[in-house]
């Protein structure tokens, strides 16, 4: 069901008080569906389309919602109603609400769950934000690798219900230490007498709790697994983290970096949901540095008067000179920030690179400059001509060694090179074409 339908047939079953007659309708309907569809709604009539469904289902659907919306229903709705949900949500979601709670209403919530889960709750939530710890999972199928390979299908037909994979199974010792790896497919084909130890993969990939997540998502993606396991310091197995989970982490990321491509900070909430307040707060700094910046453009041309009382058909190639260079700076820098965030290059490369973004900005730069000459005759003369080209040969080639070297230079003291994409190259760009165009105009024009 398309999500317009999904949400017309939602808001017509409110209007008549007909909630419960939609199960039979939504049985295809995927949970991620219809928590978007349910988004839509105020927080007591999302409830309302929440609470005639399975508890299971609940969960799933639960999980699915925005996160700010989860943390709306958890202060409107009693803990009685709510707890339920919340133990059958999977390890790792129900931490990360726990983590978006006042602590009054992580009090409130702790005494409605199970000794074990509180205790695996308030674990999972230790972790810090932006590790391995906080984006694993404790529900994992572990195998002892004495077990025969027909009673571990045996154990993993039993566990499966209660795990977020049983694709691969994590073998323990007696420790609890991670000794190897199965998958299920190993574990079909494998004979039904074989003991675990001798059919497992002995050196399995693992990451510590401590490690980044986008490192994790990197291991995961290179290895093209299904999930990572996770141990801590003594090397025992304490949760994995899905690849489903790994994409939300590159999602995250790439949001984040394109957030700091436009000189905006992290948002902890969506753009939909951003108050104007917060929008102002992450907005304004830069832009107001980058006011300051700019005023170095305007004293370029201040300092210039002269040559430009003189040639006043340079002011018509100024805004396509300076833009040309911040436009080869933005290009240059984006390639470098997604570059050396994939781990592609590294500081060592800036040499090698910059040895070829010269060749390759000298080629842009000559053939933009035979763009424009043509343009520079018409308006100014064969003097303007020359003028024009030699300037845009020249600030493509400072706009593409400023884009590729900020991010390295960030990189060298240790701050995000994302911040050096769009607003910043640009400005900085911006200011060297001014100062390179009405230099060369001053010289070659014997001013």
């Amino acid at each position: 069901m398309e999500l317009p339908v999904l949400i017309e047939t939602l808001r017509d079953a409110l209007e008549h008080d007909q909630t419960e007659q939609l199960i039979d309708k939504l049985e295809d309907v995927h949970p991620a569906d219809y928590a978007a569809a349910i988004s839509n709604f105020s927080s007591p009539d999302l409830w309302s389309l929440l609470t005639f469904l399975p508890t299971h289902t609940q969960a799933k659907i639960f999980g699915y919602l925005p996160p700010e919306t989860q943390v709306q229903l958890a202060i409107r709705v009693s803990r009685r109603s709510l707890s339920p949900i919340i133990r059958q949500m999977s390890s790792d979601e129900r931490a990360d609400l726990f983590n978006r709670l006042t602590e009054e209403q992580k009090d409130a919530l702790l005494p409605a769950l199970a000794q074990a889960e509180r205790e695996d709750l308030l674990l999972l939530s230790s972790y810090e934000e932006g590790t391995a710890g906080s984006i694993m999972t404790s529900d994992y199928a572990i195998l002892h690798p004495e077990l025969t390979v027909r009673n571990a299908i045996d154990v993993l037909r039993r566990e499966a219900p209660d795990k977020e994979t049983i694709y691969s199974a994590y073998v323990v010792d007696n420790d609890r230490k991670l000794i190897g790896v199965i998958t299920l497919r190993e574990l079909i084909i494998a004979p039904a007498n074989a003991r675990i130890h001798e059919v497992m993969n002995h050196d399995p990939i693992f990451a510590q709790t401590s490690m980044l997540q986008e490192e994790v998502a990197a291991l995961i993606s290179h290895y093209d697994l299904l999930a990572l396991p996770i141990v801590n310091e003594e090397q025992q197995m304490v949760g994995i983290v899905t690849y489903d989970d790994a994409m939300d982490v590159v999602e995250e990321e790439t949001t984040e970096d394109f957030h700091k491509a436009a000189t905006v900070g992290k948002l902890e909430t969506s753009v939909k949901h951003a108050g104007i307040g917060l929008l102002y707060r992450k907005r304004v700094l830069w832009l107001v540095i980058l006011v300051f910046g700019n005023i170095f453009s305007g004293a370029g041309i201040a300092y210039f008067e002269e040559t430009i009382a003189s040639y006043l058909a340079l002011l018509f190639f100024l805004p396509l000179l300076i833009a040309s260079s911040g436009n080869a700076g933005a290009q240059s820098g984006t390639l470098m920030v997604r570059a050396l965030a994939t781990g592609d290059v590294n500081i060592r490369d800036w040499s090698y690179l910059l040895g070829r973004e010269i060749l390759v900005a000298g080629l842009l730069g000559l053939t933009m400059s035979a763009a424009v000459v043509g343009l520079g005759i018409w308006r100014g003369g064969m003097d303007i001509a020359v003028v024009v080209a030699l300037t845009m040969m020249l600030v493509v080639v400072a706009g593409s060694l400023i884009g590729l070297s900020l991010p390295f230079l960030l990189s060298r003291f240790n701050l995000d090179p994302a911040t050096a994409s769009g607003p910043l190259i640009t400005s900085i760009a911006d200011v060297t074409g001014v100062v390179l165009y009405f230099s060369i105009a001053t010289w070659y024009l014997g001013l």
